[in-house]
């Protein structure tokens, strides 16, 4: 495989000679997630739903353990279709702690069923809850990760609120990631490829 060249700390010219946010460089895994998910619009109940669980398993661990175990994850949690996983009982769970695909931690699985279940009573729906905290595009784009917050006022109200609402596994950390993941937020750097004259 043809190596990324840094470009100094914050980007990356990969093999096919385009500039990426450095962490992306790293292996074709996270290459793939930067080019076609990072920073892109998830507005859908289930897929935020999924977004919201991965983060949360992520929490110890690297995020490249995840994307790798990601497609286990899928077939584990059903596709994390909100309505079925709020649904699983004991049995799942020995199921999901049996399973070697995925991060057999028992807070984190009982955390994703308790948080389907909190997500399916929401009235409006959790992509309606989890939006209502996406900031104003910025006009601005970050020239380097030192300009990019860990939280934000938004991703600090948005955890308060789902842990009020009974969600776990969800400080201002893991919200504003969220926000990162699913395009509530996008903090591709100004000379990223990705960023190609969008606003932040």
């Amino acid at each position: 495989m043809t190596e990324s060249v840094a470009t100094g700390t914050n980007l990356v010219t990969g093999p096919d000679g385009l500039a990426r946010c450095a962490w992306a460089g790293a292996t074709p895994d996270y290459m793939a997630y930067h080019d076609d998910e990072w920073g892109r619009p998830v507005r859908d109940d289930d897929g935020l739903y999924e977004r919201l669980t991965l983060e949360a398993f992520q929490s110890g661990l690297s995020w490249l353990t995840i994307l790798r175990k990601r497609p286990a994850f899928r077939v584990a949690f059903k596709d994390f279709a909100i309505a079925e996983v709020a649904a699983f009982d004991a049995a799942d769970v020995a199921r999901l702690l049996a399973d070697s695909g995925i991060v057999r931690n028992r807070a984190k699985i009982e955390a994703a069923l308790h948080n389907a279940r909190a997500a399916a009573d929401l009235p409006a729906g959790l992509g309606a809850l989890l939006w209502s905290y996406a900031p104003a595009p910025c006009e601005r784009r970050p020239r380097s990760f030192a300009e990019v917050p860990a939280i934000t006022p938004e991703s600090t109200a948005m955890a308060k609120d789902l842990k009020k609402r009974g969600f776990r596994f969800v400080g201002p950390t893991t919200a504003y990631a969220l926000m990162q993941a699913t395009g509530m937020v996008d903090d591709h750097l100004a000379d990223c490829h990705v960023a190609g004259g969008r606003t932040r």
